[in-house]
């Protein structure tokens, strides 16, 4: 999905918990109700009969599901949790519905260069445009995988959809999507307006909101770098989603505000000199690009 030139190190992960392997899995399974006393003796018997791990007994007698499994070692290992089946938010978001899938790794190396390109900046609360040319680039997409990624680490993380044309985020999160930036912009709502994501933990989501008739005019006004001012000291990570930066002068305004951007673009469907130009427009507002991703989907 994309491509970098920095070199991985190791990083800490503020906000996470110790890993736990010396949990049994089976004292995991009966903890979270899936198995029973009478489960934990049938599968241990099955174990010393054909030599099979735990996890692989309760499988093979049904008593589990690899569902259940993968939420017992995520809590063993402390890795990203997955979501249960009846959420209600979007199949994108993969790194919380398919945390082992290589899309999520991909997210989560993704997290990793940036991370190492604001420790490298000495910034310590990145606050991220994150833009590309035109329609059906992967943005939102990128966008919502990343504040899931970064809130897995335990920081304190705010998407805001700043797209005032075709909003995607409330939809992608299952949350209301009617008071939002356009209303925090236009001096009808506050901070109040930022809406906590429980599942998530520590993710929160500012959705775009009504939309109004001025898009432009409204995120070009004074408002946005106030609000911005404000919400940063109460948030690690601070990720801005954006329209199609071809079409419309909006996401230069954002990324102007924001002071870092991210360009992305997507394979066979992209025109590099759409690309580049948009790379020397960004440029010139003084945002800094912080690196490009290219998304192949």
């Amino acid at each position: 999905m994309m491509k970098a030139q920095e070199n991985i190190v190791t990083l800490e992960t503020p906000g996470r918990g110790a890993a736990h392997p010396e949990r049994a899995i089976g004292s995991l399974l009966v903890e979270d109700g899936k198995l029973g006393l009478t489960d934990v003796e049938r599968i241990m018997d099955l174990q010393k009969a054909e030599g099979l791990r735990f996890g692989e007994a309760a499988l093979s007698l049904g008593l589990i599901t690899e569902y259940d499994l993968h939420c017992a070692v995520a809590k063993q290992f402390d890795l990203p949790r997955l979501l249960s089946d009846g959420n209600s938010t979007s199949s994108e978001l993969v790194a919380a519905h398919a945390p082992f899938h290589p899309r999520a790794e991909e997210i989560r190396a993704l997290r990793t260069r940036l991370l190492i390109s604001w420790s490298n900046a000495g910034i310590k609360r990145g606050m991220l445009a994150i833009v590309s040319p035109g329609s059906r680039e992967g943005r939102s997409y990128v966008a919502a995988n990343l504040a899931v990624a970064f809130s897995q680490l335990g920081e304190r993380t705010l998407l805001i959809d700043a797209d005032l044309r075709k909003p995607r985020q409330h939809r992608i999160f299952d949350v209301p999507g009617r008071v939002g930036l356009s209303a925090a912009l236009s001096g009808r709502a506050d901070r109040r307006a930022v809406i906590p994501v429980s599942e998530f933990g520590r993710l929160s989501l500012l959705p775009a909101g009504a939309l109004p008739p001025n898009p432009q005019e409204l995120i070009s006004r004074v408002a946005l770098s106030v609000f911005l001012h404000e919400v940063r000291a109460e948030f690690d990570i601070i990720l801005i989603d954006t329209p199609p930066a071809r079409l419309y002068a909006d996401a230069q305004i954002v990324a102007f505000r924001a002071g870092s951007v991210m360009v992305l673009a997507r394979k066979d469907h992209t025109r590099l000199d759409d690309t580049t130009g948009i790379i020397r427009d960004l440029s010139n507002t003084g945002a800094r690009i912080i690196g490009t991703v290219f998304n192949a989907f």
